[in-house]
């Protein structure tokens, strides 16, 4: 039987999965890739997962039955995988952690005092890190004895100076653990791992802004292909407007809202994650998609304020980090909504960027002129396969 590395990122609604080869190199396109969507929502959950020809090998409703339909869904993978492995070894799992904290900068072997420490984590995340943990522990029922590596989306982040994780609050919060932490580290780690493929070297190792955008969305500023600033901070939801949530917002808000609204945190957290944002502001979807193809004013001003926010967070982390050598779009929105990546580029001008209309029109990789003296790419990233790699890499002897 062939060796395989199982990749796993339980999300609050999804699990995703993939099955890559586990050879030296990892290759990066997995055998197998997959998900779990739906879970715990009031239209059921689903499982769709298709083999690296493209091949659907499954697409179908899923009943989860019980009072804990996340771990249900855990172990109705464990027996969906043993069904379609068929030929391959499990080896390693690599599992994406939304936080490690300070304490973790880079991936890690698991055993129990490691959970143990994540969990100390849960305030930090507590819409992530207790699904991200159920899916460690599920496997290491499902499969006892198989090493199992934790990748962190903090990691790639630790690299930032002292001073850029810092929040203007008492030395006694900080202490705490209440700082910057910055999240989607996974994707920047792989976009800066590709640069040299694409960039000649002082331009992929020199100052360059990567935007993660999709139903989450970041921006992270990097020098020499490290973290340098981002936009997230403590929690996953500052920053940009996202799918539903809110992005930056004035904490004085916040405080309006608990004195004269009467709403209680768990009100806040609602909104602040799952009713604003793009569908807050449109009313229609929180797909870029939809609300590119509609014709209501509400969708064009949610798209609006979308790129209006990414302009602005590029100029801070512009001047955070000294100017723009290079720019790139990445994520579902980043990889595939052209209009949004215009809206963008054509207020970049003063930052070096000349737009080429028919390159980003075509899906192009690179979306700038050839003169342009900023170079715009749109780049696929490849969280999965991050994973995989990180794990083969802990999991191999000596």
């Amino acid at each position: 039987m062939a060796e395989a590395i199982l990749t796993l990122n339980a999300g609050s609604s999804s699990i995703k999965f993939a099955l890559f080869r586990g050879s030296h190199p990892v290759p990066a396109q997995p055998e197998i890739v997959g998900q779990i969507d739906g879970i715990g929502t009031a239209s059921g959950a689903r499982i769709k997962a298709r083999d690296k020809t493209g091949r659907t090998l499954d697409d179908s409703d899923l009943a989860l039955s019980g009072a804990h339909p996340h771990r249900a869904a855990l172990d109705h993978l464990v027996g969906w995988l043993h069904q379609y492995e068929a030929g391959w070894r499990i080896v390693g799992i690599g599992h994406r952690v939304v936080h490690g904290g300070q304490d973790y900068s880079q991936p890690i072997l698991i055993d129990a005092a490691a959970v143990a420490k994540l969990k100390t984590f849960i305030p930090l995340a507590p819409l992530h890190q207790p699904h991200n943990l159920a899916g460690i522990e599920a496997m290491m029922a499902a499969l006892p004895g198989v090493p199992q590596v934790a990748c962190f989306d903090t990691a790639f982040h630790r690299s930032q100076p002292a001073i850029a994780q810092l929040f203007a609050l008492p030395r006694r919060i900080t202490a705490q653990g209440v700082r910057r932490y910055g999240f989607h580290g996974l994707s920047y780690e792989y976009i800066a791992a590709v640069l040299p493929q694409h960039l000649p070297p002082d331009q992929a190792n020199g100052r360059v802004i990567v935007a993660h955008l999709g139903n989450g969305a970041s921006m992270c500023a990097m020098v020499g292909r490290k973290s340098q600033a981002t936009t997230m901070g403590f929690t996953a939801v500052e920053g940009l407007m996202m799918g539903t949530r809110t992005g930056a917002i004035d904490p004085g808000v916040l405080l309006y809202l608990m004195d004269y609204a009467g709403m209680d945190a768990k009100a806040l957290t609602h909104l602040l994650y799952k009713e604003s944002g793009l569908l807050g502001v449109s009313g229609i979807s929180q797909d870029m998609r939809e609300l590119l193809a509609a014709d209501q004013p509400e969708a064009r001003e949610a798209v609006e304020l979308f790129c209006y926010r990414i302009v602005r967070e590029i100029g801070s982390l512009a001047a955070a980090i000294g100017g723009l050598d290079a720019l790139v779009f990445t994520g579902g929105i980043g990889e595939h909504a052209a209009p949004v990546r215009e809206m963008v580029c054509r207020q970049l001008g003063w930052l070096g960027v000349e737009f080429d209309v028919a390159a980003n029109a075509a899906d192009a990789t690179r979306i700038s002129t050839a003169p342009s003296r900023a170079t715009v790419l749109v780049l696929p990233t490849n969280e999965e396969w991050m994973l995989a790699r990180h794990t083969a890499e802990l999991i191999a002897p000596g």
